[in-house]
């Protein structure tokens, strides 16, 4: 295991699933970890410090050092005082992992607007306000003087990289994330942050409002345990990883895929009548989205219900 001794981790969402994952396997690596959890429902209402301050004590138990976090990630004010929190208490700010959010599916025709303003807000907001304030810290560090790895990694999704039926609003937050960690790698790199962001697919409390519940097997490898995407998360916080940034990681059952982002499919005309020849040539049976679960399949791996 890498060894992060030293440094300082804040994980965001982290009082349950795979945030909750994430905080212990960076904690067993050696770092020191703020447990962000608003405590709210999947929905993204109401608050309980309970999650968190669990996961503290779990962190203790196994020897190392945590404290809780209850700020809002889409509150820019809220995820600066969090990653204060990180600097004031432990010294240091050395990985973000923006893993927090909230799902509200439902169909676009049927959707409306409050549903998709609450899950573009805790997605795409709570990635920017954390990785913003993150950032500056570093940048200060960086024109200090200071020789510094720190790491971001962000947290999409396999509807936001291959679409998913109901959840107009919770893949366009994840595709957007994305966009926003190739952006962030490229600014960043000058400061020694890496960026990176994770696709992952495991048993969560999102997963069984989207699929219903998915029991884990009674014996051999769980393909859907959190846990799986966590051993990912500390190698890229290792500073033998300094060189590895930009990437997006899709994580499923017992196999780690690097996704290719989009690619060109040939030559274009620009003749309207020329161009819709080429494509009935091209796409004889037209072309539509294939779903995210034969695109899942198609990226390799074993399924959750495999």
């Amino acid at each position: 295991m890498p060894n992060l001794s030293g440094k300082v981790a804040v994980v965001t969402g982290a009082g349950r699933g795979i945030g909750r994952e994430h905080a212990l396997a960076l904690a067993r690596a050696g770092a020191k970890i703020v447990v962000n959890d608003l405590g709210a429902s999947l929905a993204g209402e109401g608050a309980d410090e309970g999650p968190a301050h669990e996961v503290v004590r779990e962190i203790e138990a196994l020897g190392g050092e945590a404290v809780a976090n209850g700020e809002n990630v889409a509150d820019f004010e809220g995820a600066k005082r969090m990653l204060e929190q990180a600097v004031n208490r432990f010294g240091r700010l050395d990985i973000l992992i923006n893993n927090a959010g909230i799902l509200r599916d439902r169909m676009l025709v049927n959707m409306d607007e409050h549903e998709w303003d609450a899950v573009i807000d805790v997605h795409l907001k709570g990635h920017f306000a954390p990785t913003r304030h993150a950032a500056a810290y570093w940048r200060e560090r960086s024109k200090a003087g200071e020789e510094v790895r720190a790491r971001v990694i962000n947290t999409a999704s396999p509807s936001g990289v291959f679409g998913n039926v109901g959840q107009a609003n919770y893949g366009a937050a994840k595709a957007g994330i994305v966009g926003f960690t190739l952006i962030a790698a490229q600014e960043l790199a000058r400061y020694g942050v890496t960026v990176n962001a994770l696709a992952p697919n495991a048993r969560t409390r999102m997963t069984e409002q989207a699929f219903g519940e998915l029991p884990p097997p009674e014996d051999g490898f769980d393909a859907a345990d959190p846990a799986n995407n966590s051993a990912v998360v500390v190698a890229l916080c290792a500073d033998e990883a300094q060189e590895i940034t930009g990437q997006v990681f899709f994580v499923y059952g017992g196999v780690v895929n690097m996704l290719r982002g989009w690619e060109a499919a040939g030559d274009s005309r620009w003749d309207p009548d020329a161009l819709l020849q080429e494509l009935h040539e091209r796409l004889p049976d037209g072309a539509e989205p294939p779903g995210m679960l034969a695109s899942m399949h198609a990226a390799g791996g074993r399924s959750m219900r495999e």
